[in-house]
């Protein structure tokens, strides 16, 4: 078989599955799909830091979507409103007073690195939890 019959049967095959994989009823049709490899960003919730004292040991989930109504830590409001963001989970070795991130942008997550002083955080709007 020369290698150009080849490439239409591939061709012809290719179609047939996609065609048979559209044309499944068990696809959900309400489903919501992500179509994008771009991830989502975050939400701006505070364009300040937020301090707070940590106890040593204890593991926490600081909220990376900036979606959550107990910020700076995660209530899960990300799996509803940021798929694809998760919270950065965090165990501090001893009891201590941090500055943690309100603006979700920093380079030094969950601290804050002075990120929310840049035009691009002091422009942007606010998020308004609903």
């Amino acid at each position: 078989m020369s290698m150009e019959k080849m490439n239409i049967l591939v061709a012809k095959l290719d179609h047939r599955w996609i065609t048979s994989i559209l044309e499944k009823s068990w696809i959900p049709m309400a489903s919501k799909v992500h179509l994008s490899t771009i991830p989502p960003q975050p939400v701006i919730p505070s364009k300040k830091p937020f301090k707070v004292d940590l106890v040593g040991g204890k593991r926490y989930a600081w909220c990376t979507c900036g979606h959550s109504k107990k910020q700076p830590f995660c209530d899960g409001a990300h799996k509803s409103k940021a798929q694809g963001l998760s919270p950065l989970h965090f165990v501090p070795e001893k009891d201590v007073t941090v500055w943690l991130c309100g603006c979700k942008y920093t380079n030094n997550r969950p601290y804050c690195d002075g990120t929310h002083k840049q035009d691009f955080i002091v422009s942007a709007p606010l998020h308004e939890q609903t």
